[in-house]
């Protein structure tokens, strides 16, 4: 006969293990959404320091995404979760890993930031910050959407990638531009074309994380294709001299 007391001991034990693991995401995701910020700061106020600042913070997510994936393991061999809490460790190992790519793109507009300050300002430059808060918005969104298991609201962000990439299309025309008529503008637009696509993967990243929220919820992936604004590789680039 199963010993009830025993029973609940188990339960309670994998309930704070389980707790401890989202405990530890919720920690990589601010860390993420600070990092990307302070990034978008830096471009903005040409500020290598903070950027340098930036680029070093970057091993705290990696730190935490393996103290993820080692706890993942430590469920996965002793407790032998199944339906319901499979899902639940296998979406907090998928989405801790998406973080850690998060924190690695911020951590590349730092690098490029600094690089960029090395040359005269460019105007184009000012769009950054505007792609960065909606990437950001997007992140801290389905964070909170995968803390309170809702899938609507992970589906809301899912959707908002589309007005992501029309930005990056945007701006990705707007640098074009600008390298046609002077070829003075090549390496600094340059270095605004890895940090935008830096960005716009951010956006991917968030989208990946609203898919496994989805997952979690309903135990079937999502049915929709993912829209794309993305038009960069239709691009045709301008007549020298002409702005679009």
């Amino acid at each position: 006969m199963t010993d009830p007391h025993a029973a609940e001991h188990i339960i309670k034990s994998y309930d704070t293990e389980l707790s401890r693991l989202l405990d530890e995401i919720a920690r990589m995701g601010l860390l993420a959404r600070e990092q990307l910020a302070d990034a978008s700061v830096a471009v903005a106020e040409r500020d290598s320091e903070l950027a340098a600042r930036v680029v070093e913070r970057d091993n705290a997510i990696d730190a935490l995404e393996h103290e993820v994936s080692h706890d993942v393991l430590r469920l996965l061999a002793l407790r032998q979760p199944i339906a319901r809490d499979l899902r639940e460790v296998l979406a907090a190992l998928r989405i801790a890993a998406d973080i850690e790519r998060i924190g690695d793109y911020a951590a590349n507009v730092a690098k490029r930031g600094i690089a960029l300050n090395q040359s005269a300002p460019v105007t184009p430059a000012a769009a950054l910050p505007r792609l960065a808060e909606v990437a950001g918005r997007m992140l801290a969104d389905v964070l909170d959407a995968y803390r309170r298991h809702d899938a609507a609201a992970a589906l809301e962000v899912w959707e908002r990638d589309e007005q992501l990439d029309q930005l990056y299309t945007a701006l990705f025309r707007e640098l074009l531009t600008y390298m046609m008529e002077d070829p003075r503008n090549i390496t600094p637009c340059t270095h605004l074309l890895f940090m935008a696509k830096n960005i716009e993967r951010i956006g991917d990243h968030a989208t990946n994380i609203a898919e496994n929220v989805y997952f979690l919820v309903h135990a079937r992936p999502l049915a929709e294709a993912r829209r794309k604004g993305d038009l960069t590789s239709d691009v045709t680039p301008p007549v020298q001299g002409h702005r679009r």
